[in-house]
């Protein structure tokens, strides 16, 4: 089937206004990064998170191909199960494709957001994700960089290899790829346990508190495992003023010195978003 050109409609919307950060912009940001994005998107099912207002106003999911998706925009239907309760039989599209990249930024996503799992194997994940949590003061990103390494370190002890990104808002993801045997209930038990085993050893760095009043340091949340979660891609902007961008490091580059809006849409475009 052939993919027609992505054709953009008002670009010179502003989506971020206290940068001045327009649609178009947005465009020509994921046209020059979206070679290196796709395979990370790449048959995973997709949700929609669209800012028609821009970053000022609230968004809305939207898990449901819309009507009108182009037909060379792939989709795979899954059962989902909504907070109030009952079943729902929802058509994922698949952004597996520069061109569906920019038809997304067209519908007004900014980040892009999909499954830990691909759909020839939904309930398998290719991960574990770690999603740290700073706590609410000056140096709060500085600890969650310290923790990162200490769960670095315990990674290294269990044999699994460690992928880390900023997340682009205010916190840190580490990505552990694992072979596609293991469903999401293991990969919650995992998480869980190597968060509490990392909680004792390390006694106010960081904590499994889900309720904010009472923790100590940085969450290592460990609920983030689960079927249907979703996580930013890398190289995705974020609804944030300054348009930072969840960006991929290795680790030597994780030093105390680095801040989440340190790497930009502006910064990534003109280093080309170069593959980690």
């Amino acid at each position: 089937m052939t993919t027609p050109e992505v054709k953009l409609s008002s670009a010179d919307r502003v989506l971020f206004p206290e940068d001045g950060i327009t649609k178009g912009d947005l465009f020509a940001y994921y046209e020059r990064v979206a070679p290196v994005l796709v395979p990370h998107l790449r048959d995973r099912p997709f949700t929609m998170k669209r800012f028609r207002e821009g970053i000022a106003a609230p968004a809305f999911f939207q898990k449901q191909a819309p009507k009108g998706i182009p037909a060379w925009i792939e989709t795979r239907r899954f059962t989902t199960h909504p907070r109030e309760g009952g079943a729902r039989e929802v058509d994922f599209p698949l952004v597996n494709s520069p061109e569906a990249v920019l038809w997304m930024v067209q519908m007004h996503c900014i980040d892009l957001n999909a499954w830990y799992s691909r759909v020839d194997k939904p309930a398998s994940p290719d991960y574990v994700v770690f999603d740290l949590d700073p706590p609410d003061d000056p140096g709060g990103f500085a600890l969650a960089i310290e923790v990162a390494h200490l769960l670095r370190e315990l990674l290294d002890e269990l044999g699994l290899p460690g992928y880390v990104k900023t997340s682009g808002a205010d916190g840190i993801h580490i990505l552990a790829p694992i072979e596609r045997r293991s469903t999401f209930e293991d990969t919650y038990a995992f998480a869980e346990a190597a968060s509490r085993l990392l909680e004792a050893r390390h006694p106010g760095k960081l904590t499994t508190e889900w309720l904010k009043k009472k923790r100590t340091g940085v969450l290592v949340d460990h609920r983030q495992n689960g079927w249907g979660k979703t996580i930013a891609s890398v190289y995705s902007v974020r609804p944030k003023p300054g348009a930072p961008v969840s960006t991929p490091l290795h680790w030597d580059e994780l030093t105390p010195e680095v801040r989440p809006r340190d790497f930009t849409m502006e910064g990534r475009a003109r280093a080309g978003g170069e593959a980690r």
